[in-house]
């Protein structure tokens, strides 16, 4: 068993919640972000030491990483993923941690036309070499985009994605499924999980399954990739961001993200939560 455990990203939506379940089951957590903010001042309230840093600084990531047993790994969709794998397997090696959990994605492959997902996979190839436990995670797409892409003044959710399906994940529970392979990485060592939700669905039925938890209709409309790119570009994000999310929505059509399985389940012991359970949870972000 794990006890000293580092958690990069810890603001961030995987991150926090790992965070939070390692506090709540009384591990050292040393948390990693990029800036100091209210975010970081509640992990700090909750018992997490905080460390900011930049994981493409060697340097500040082997500080961060000495005295820890045990590493999670996640880094956002931007340039410098591969830098950052290779800067957090060196400081893993140099202060002799004995497990990495590896954020990864369900798109990540060799020939993935998404330069993210490309990368993933190549990350994911570059911790292999780790000389303790390595662990995997490729989840389908998080429950929270439903979040993101829904529009409280239209009701819909405007997505390139026709009627193909997948089971959305919620971040708590992938971050329950990080605590607990963090903690105990040996019977996972080596394993790749994909991470779905309980119940696979098409958008249609999502915002089904939203319009009778919010009491109200909620409408999927389908829609072509060229208008997808320029809503997101719209947005402001950025042209690797842009890149990787019209390429994996491409992926989505041809059932990449599809399937379900129990993983969550049988790492953690508890059942992860549906898009009716999720919506009910996130009601304020629905109601805005």
């Amino acid at each position: 068993m794990t006890g000293h455990i580092l958690i990069t990203g810890a603001t961030g939506k995987t991150g926090a919640n790992a965070a939070t379940t390692l506090l709540e089951q009384g591990q050292h957590v040393r948390a990693l972000v990029h800036r100091a903010d209210d975010r970081s001042d509640r992990l700090a309230a909750a018992g997490a030491e905080i460390v900011v840093a930049d994981l493409l600084d060697i340097d500040a990531v082997s500080a961060a990483a000495a005295g820890m047993d045990a590493a999670y790994l996640t880094y956002p969709i931007a340039p410098g993923l591969l830098e950052a794998t290779a800067a957090l397997l060196q400081a893993a090696e140099e202060n002799g941690l004995r497990a990495i959990v590896n954020m990864s994605q369900i798109s990540a492959r060799r020939d993935a036309v998404s330069n993210a997902a490309r990368q993933h996979w190549l990350a994911e190839r570059i911790l292999d070499h780790f000389h303790g436990s390595v662990t995997h995670i490729r989840p389908t797409f998080f429950a929270e985009w439903l979040t993101t892409f829904y529009n409280p003044e239209s009701g819909q959710l405007r997505l390139p994605f026709a009627d193909a399906r997948h089971a959305p994940i919620a971040a708590e529970d992938q971050g329950r499924v990080i605590a607990a392979v963090l903690t105990d990485p040996e019977p996972h060592a080596g394993k790749i999980y994909p991470l779905h939700g309980p119940v696979e669905l098409d958008h249609h039925e999502i915002a089904a399954a939203m319009s009778r938890t919010l009491g109200r209709e909620i409408t999927y409309v389908p829609i072509e990739l060229d208008e997808f790119q320029a809503n997101l570009e719209q947005r402001g994000l950025s042209p690797h961001m842009v890149q990787h999310l019209v390429n994996v929505a491409v992926d989505y059509r041809n059932g990449i993200f599809s399937g379900t399985n129990s993983a969550v389940r049988d790492i953690t012991g508890v059942e992860p939560l549906t898009v009716e359970a999720f919506t009910e949870r996130n009601k304020q972000y629905f109601d805005r």
